[in-house]
């Protein structure tokens, strides 16, 4: 192993969870889960095994009730079915001597009426629709109209949030990650470029901050503080989302977070899969505004990777497209090897092709 990435293969101590490196493999929505229960199966548990040397493992983003869903084919963990297809997930990643946390997710807005409860309209804080396509049963489709949440409405939303963390602890995940990024629910709340409300959940930093803390407070009576974590997306426009001043926002809510001793944030920095630089933010002061862990995420090589970790910017580094491809990513890091392509036509929906059938460095040497 070349000097200069070693402190990535280190050890990292996550909450109770001793992380034998500091590479995550971040959440990649593929859209596999099964037709009609919308649960994880044998193909998802493989592809998870195949990926458990990671220090980390983080689930596909996975909705917490049919409201929160905005994709096909995406998982859930609301229904027996559900929780038995991630049971066999967890065991899988477990008995690779694996670690994985499941990533928690509401979309709002981001939905289209065919993948909603009786065809209704999808839910924001305000009825501002996003611009912007997502799949359905029929193929791409604008996203639907969404309505404003009722004041009356909102804890039941809280209360899926402990239901869906009750059902991870049930399926054996090492803890949860809220997302509360890339402009979904949660995000839509906290930025105001989304929130328009002007009762006690909208308006100031405060109170858009409001509901991704009430969340958080209530996941943390089911599970320990050690075993939570938040994605944020501090800058992000992904999914037709802005804030005015993101700075102060972020600011307010990691310190809130910091209070509550939350393992890790897990940042966007910059544009969702684009550019790193995108817009200006301080996220060396958003890390030191932290007590937990900083996990830092988006367009990551080996080499940023390393300088990242050796300059102390980050605890932990979650690479996502790198891992499609490379089940054994952390190995071909460790030995700076050549990484396969990704197949982008099957990053979504499918079968084991462009999912579980990328060789490993071994693999590709042997068929040489």
């Amino acid at each position: 192993m070349s000097s200069d990435a070693q402190k990535l293969f280190t050890p990292f101590r996550l909450g109770d969870l001793e992380l034998p490196n500091r590479i995550v493999m971040a959440p990649l929505t593929r859209s596999r889960a099964t037709h009609g229960t919308d649960a994880p199966n044998a193909l998802v548990a493989d592809y998870y095994r195949q990926r458990a040397t990671a220090g980390l493992l983080i689930s596909e983003a996975t909705q917490i009730s049919q409201q929160g869903q905005g994709y096909i084919w995406t998982p859930g963990i609301y229904t027996d079915a559900q929780i038995a297809g991630w049971s066999d997930v967890t065991k899988a990643v477990h008995d690779a001597n694996g670690r994985i946390f499941i990533q928690l997710w509401h979309v709002g807005r981001i939905s289209h009426t065919s993948l909603q409860p009786n065809g209704g309209q999808p839910v924001g804080p305000s009825a501002i629709r996003a611009n912007g396509k997502t799949f359905t049963e029929s193929g791409p489709a604008d996203l639907s109209e969404p309505r404003a949440l009722e004041l009356s409405e909102i804890p039941g939303i809280v209360g899926d949030y402990v239901k869906a963390a009750e059902n991870a602890k049930t399926a054996g995940f090492d803890g949860v990650e809220i997302h509360a990024a890339n402009g979904y629910l949660l995000e839509q709340f906290i930025k105001d470029g989304t929130n328009k409300r002007t009762d006690a959940y909208g308006g100031s930093i405060e109170n858009r901050v409001r509901l991704v803390l009430e969340v958080t407070d209530a996941i943390l009576t089911v599970l320990p503080k050690g075993k939570v974590g938040i994605r944020l997306s501090p800058v992000s426009p992904f999914n037709d989302i802005s804030d005015s001043a993101p700075e102060k926002v972020y600011f307010h809510l990691v310190e809130e977070l910091s209070r509550r001793g939350l393992a890790y944030i897990h940042v966007i920095e910059g544009s969702t899969g684009g550019q790193r630089d995108f817009a200006p933010f301080d996220y060396a002061g958003l890390r030191k505004a932290f007590g937990g862990a900083y996990m830092a995420n988006n367009g990551y090589t080996r080499e940023l990777a390393a300088e990242t970790l050796d300059a102390d910017k980050a605890d932990l580094i979650a690479f996502g497209v790198p891992f499609l491809a490379n089940p054994d990513l952390v190995e071909r890091l460790r030995r700076n090897a050549p990484l396969n392509k990704p197949d982008q036509a099957t990053f979504y929906g499918g079968d084991a092709k462009g999912y579980t059938d990328y060789p490993t460095l071994d693999q590709a040497q042997a068929a040489e």
